[in-house]
């Protein structure tokens, strides 16, 4: 029988276990550059069948949060260098999360203040972090016309390479949580009329074209996706046929042959069972390694592997407050809780500062 403490391979990815550490946005980045702390954050956690990096932003206007870290410009390829070289260097394997946060930013951290863009012109009723991780709410977007959508696809594939460059295993291409791409999908949050709105395929077009470019670049084996089929972060609502979407998008997406599928189960970070779906059916309609995502605790990531629910389990802000979390499974030793007033910004403390249980 499998456990989840086995090797397993995805795509070009081999992985000393399944214990995955998911994305986790720390505000951590000044000038949106990964630095010294970050290096450490990480190669504290190495020992993760795989590491998933805090979501890192494509291109400028892609920022939605204070201090999040970026992936368009020598320096940051340079930090995140220094990052892989750290994990690679205990062992471990680390992929890049590439991130547009479309409507769900403010004015203020838009190049020249310009708006946001997003697959339509109406705001989010959300809020974000802005300068000083200040809480406000998001500004008005502006849609994107049809004639820029080729050039950020490019984005998406230029930061791929540049993930590359910075010697990371592969990128996962973010999704979920109603950032930039599922404001497309969701026709709760977009109300296109071009060929990238109204139908399920047109919905679905920007995401498929944003993998398979990039899994053309720098090959599926090194390309894997996230998605939250029925979450309602951000205030993205629910789509009016999440199984009829998202068994297209897995449909459309299994002949790329990913490296992974990424699934947050439910609502992110919350219940598991806000809104019926069929993860199952998403699976098997996607046909390639399967991670799931959101509130595992031990006996539930055991269980999914064991029973074949899943290939791997990501576990989120257990791996703040335990950087030894797969010894700690492992061993089945108690979980330390995590300091939730230092997730957000500031510097070693409730960073780099946990101790290991050993």
């Amino acid at each position: 029988m499998t456990t989840l403490f086995d090797p397993v391979r995805f795509g070009d990815i081999q992985l000393a276990n399944r214990v995955v550490m998911a994305p986790l946005t720390r505000n951590r980045s000044p000038n949106q550059t990964p630095h010294a702390l970050t290096v450490e954050y990480y190669r504290q956690r190495a020992s993760a069948g795989l590491l998933i990096t805090e979501a890192t932003q494509i291109r400028p206007d892609g920022q939605g949060y204070f201090d999040t870290p970026g992936i368009h410009s020598p320096e940051q390829i340079a930090g995140w260098k220094q990052v892989t070289d750290a994990v690679h260097a205990e062992g471990g394997r680390i992929v890049v999360q590439l991130w547009h946060v479309g409507r769900i930013s403010v004015n203020s951290l838009q190049p020249g203040g310009q708006q946001p863009v997003s697959s339509t012109a109406r705001a989010a009723k959300s809020r974000t972090y802005a300068a000083h991780g200040e809480l406000v709410p998001t500004s008005e977007p502006r849609a994107l016309r049809t004639d820029e959508i080729p050039q950020l696809i490019a984005d998406y594939v230029q930061a791929a390479k540049n993930a590359i460059a910075a010697g990371f295993d592969g990128v996962e291409v973010h999704g979920a949580n109603g950032y930039l791409l599922e404001q497309f999908l969701r026709d709760s949050a977009n109300d296109r009329t071009d060929e990238y709105g109204g139908s399920i395929a047109n919905r679905a077009r920007l995401l498929i074209e944003v993998m398979t470019a990039i899994a053309n670049t720098i090959g599926p084996g090194r390309t894997a996706l996230r998605l939250s089929p029925v979450t309602p972060a951000n205030d993205i609502g629910q789509d009016s046929d999440p199984q009829a979407l998202f068994n297209y998008v897995a449909d459309q997406l299994a002949p790329l042959k990913l490296a992974f599928l990424e699934v947050v189960e439910g609502a992110t970070g919350g219940p598991r069972d806000n809104a019926p779906f069929d993860y199952a059916e998403l699976r098997r309609r996607f046909k390639g390694p399967y991670i799931a995502n959101n509130g595992y605790d031990r006996a539930m990531a055991l269980d999914a592997v064991a029973s074949n629910k899943a290939d791997a389990v990501a576990i989120g802000r257990p791996f703040i407050s335990n950087p030894d979390l797969v010894d700690r499974m492992r061993d089945n030793l108690p979980w330390a809780a995590p300091q939730k007033e230092t997730f957000y910004g500031g510097g070693a403390e409730g960073y780099t500062d946990y101790p290991t249980a050993a």
